[in-house]
């Protein structure tokens, strides 16, 4: 099969109507995984073979045999977006985001739509959040944070909305760095973005990421859709300002609630954001600057099971770990253990499932990213 015929059938599957992502990737898994097959050989098959085979209803084949009727237009559309220069990435393809598959899991997008240096999509990322009202302490906050992480050859995750998913954009551009701009539309509509962004395109110090129809226009909807792919794209979160409702609330609680590590700017005395109640859930306080302060308290970590006697050493560790990220100390002064800082942190060092959070200090400890389940979500 040509790799034109082959991107004709993803593009194909990745839209199949009333389909969520995970759906689809999990037939994904059994075409490509369980039978080592393909899409040309399952859509060669017979209604009563997708029953059976794979356990489809009638309203699931009705939707693939409506998806085959489009395949010429998808045919036409797959030719017509490699010779404007984008590029399609399957979830199974090498190029794919090992990041976004780790963090999203069976929710990853199944196809990436893309314009720019792929190989950013294979660095250290991390995105600065927060609202498109954004005060000029919040917008001053994500410029540092651009700069140090630019400096660290880190990619800068955006949505390119107003406010601080824009400034985060502007500064790693300013500061040389390199940043993925995650669309809320389709990638063939971003025409004055390519534009704007041509010099640093060529320069390859930016990529463009669309997850949706090639063509979708910009709706509230797929701004929505769009917010947990910048969070699945980033290793880390830094949150710049933050309201109570909203995207941002949505994504860091979401995100805190999947053990992320997600960094919160300390507000400052009179400031309107929530964010405070961020780090009061479990998000890390850092200053202005980045740098992490200590705001961790006891009691606000549930130790039933951290303090049970029936659980060894590295159990413990492993149950406070999952709560949030903490340092030796907090660990230390969490678990009652009778060693020094410098001790503990010589231990973790040694464990293979934790690992410490880069250019912290005091140097803080978390459970390594979680390993997929499937070869589908396995970095090729």
């Amino acid at each position: 099969m040509n790799s034109m015929t082959e991107t004709t059938y993803w593009i194909t599957i990745a839209h199949l109507e009333g389909w969520g992502h995970e759906k689809i990737n999990n037939l994904i898994i059994k075409v490509y995984h369980e039978d080592k097959s393909n899409w040309q050989t399952f859509f060669e098959q017979q209604e009563i073979e997708w029953k059976q085979k794979y356990n489809l209803s009638q309203n699931q084949i009705q939707d693939l045999l409506n998806a085959k009727n489009n395949l010429p237009n998808n045919s036409f559309l797959a030719e017509d977006l490699t010779s404007q220069g984008y590029e399609i990435i399957p979830i199974n393809s090498p190029d794919y985001s090992k990041t976004l598959k780790i963090n999203l899991k069976k929710n990853a997008p199944p196809i990436l739509y893309i314009k720019g240096n792929k190989q950013i999509m294979l660095e250290n990322s991390i995105a600065i959040v927060g609202s498109r009202d954004a005060t000029p302490t919040a917008l001053q906050f994500t410029d540092n944070i651009a700069s140090r992480v630019s400096k660290e050859n880190k990619a800068i995750v955006s949505g390119f909305a107003k406010g601080v998913d824009k400034q985060a954009l502007d500064s790693s551009i300013k500061y040389n760095g390199l940043s993925i701009i995650v669309l809320p539309q389709g990638i063939t509509t971003f025409a004055s973005g390519f534009k704007k962004y041509y010099k640093e395109l060529v320069a390859g110090q930016i990529l463009v990421i669309s997850t949706f129809h090639p063509k979708a226009a910009w709706n509230v909807g797929l701004a929505m859709a769009r917010n947990p792919i910048i969070y699945g794209l980033s290793k880390d979160i830094y949150v710049a300002q933050a309201s109570d409702s909203g995207g941002t609330w949505q994504g860091v609680m979401d995100g805190l609630k999947k053990g992320r590590t997600i960094f919160v700017k300390e507000p400052e005395k009179e400031e309107k954001s929530a964010n405070a109640l961020l780090i009061k859930a479990g998000a890390i306080a850092v200053d202005f600057n980045g740098n992490i302060l200590d705001k961790t308290n006891k009691d606000e970590i549930n130790t039933e099971l951290i303090n049970s006697k029936t659980q060894t050493l590295e159990e413990q560790i492993v149950t406070a770990l999952k709560n949030k990220p903490l340092t030796a100390k907090q660990l230390i002064d969490l678990l009652n253990l009778q060693m020094t800082a410098q001790k503990l942190s010589s231990l973790l060092k040694n464990l293979n499932y934790i690992e410490p959070i880069e250019k912290t200090s005091p140097q803080i400890f978390r459970i390594q990213e979680d390993k997929a389940n499937t070869t589908l979500f396995k970095n090729s």
